[in-house]
């Protein structure tokens, strides 16, 4: 069976409360055996912990995402040190900028990111970013410190071909996720995904959210899961022109890699 790794599980978000249990079994039964958790915010950690000590398939990051950056001060900073120093999660993140919702101000997010790469670089741990609508800013950013920066991956890239020269440029890989699915909006996107380079490749589902389109089968409370994962491995592979095996042990392999696991 072909392993895979979902690189992104937003397992403290509410609608998995009573059954990640069954959520993680069905998902290593198809042969998706290993998750990161992804932090949204520092409060996240209780849950993180409790579920990363229960599930040993489980991996974590711990961070701030754009959206919560207005909660994100002088005093977050220390706290946030503390928690990776005590932790040690495998990724900082999920942070960066959002400039499509702006739930947060522009000053409010680019300090809560700009502090968050600083942490990264003094615990020389990678950076899990997410970039929506902002992409001039963001890279601005990202190049005051690239080198420094150990290695990062832009999770649910959905940019331009532009853009993703940006990432590469600056070596970093790429999370593709169950947008790809969808026909309607994704030309670009959808032959772009040649351009990334098989190395720098990860997938995921940023499960719950991100439901791919083509999706045939009815889904548990309309809500995206790790299962998925198959389904988009899938998608990709036929994209891109290679072999579902290949596209899953490279995308394994590269994941276990950035991520630093045996």
């Amino acid at each position: 069976m072909n392993q895979l790794f979902d690189i992104a599980c937003n397992f403290t978000h509410e609608s998995f409360e009573k059954d990640l249990d069954e959520v993680i079994n069905s998902a290593i039964d198809l042969g998706i055996n290993k998750f990161l958790v992804v932090s949204a915010e520092l409060k996240d950690y209780a849950l993180i912990n409790k579920i990363t000590e229960n599930y040993n398939s489980c991996y974590f990051t711990t961070g701030v995402h754009p959206h919560h950056a207005k909660s994100f001060n002088k005093d977050s900073i220390s706290i946030m040190h503390n928690l990776v120093d005590k932790y040690n999660p495998h990724a900082l993140g999920e942070m960066g900028l959002d400039f499509f919702r702006n739930i947060s101000s522009y000053e409010e997010q680019l300090y809560a990111f700009e502090e968050q790469i600083k942490l990264a670089i003094k615990f020389n741990k990678p950076l899990f970013l997410h970039q929506r609508d902002s992409h001039e800013s963001f890279i601005k950013l990202i190049n005051k410190y690239k080198d420094d920066i150990n290695k990062a991956v832009v999770h649910c890239f959905t940019g331009t071909q532009k853009e993703l020269d940006d990432y590469l440029n600056n070596d970093f890989y790429i999370g593709l996720t169950g947008w790809i699915c969808d026909e309607r909006r994704n030309k670009d996107l959808r032959e772009s995904i040649k351009d990334i380079p098989l190395n720098k490749l990860m997938i995921e589902t940023d499960s719950p959210y991100l439901i791919p389109r083509n999706l045939s089968a009815k889904l548990k409370k309309n809500r995206n899961e790790p299962k998925n994962l198959l389904h988009i491995a899938k998608e990709i592979a036929a994209l891109r022109e290679e072999s579902f095996e290949t596209v899953c042990k490279s995308t394994y392999q590269n994941s276990k890699d950035f991520f630093s696991l045996t």
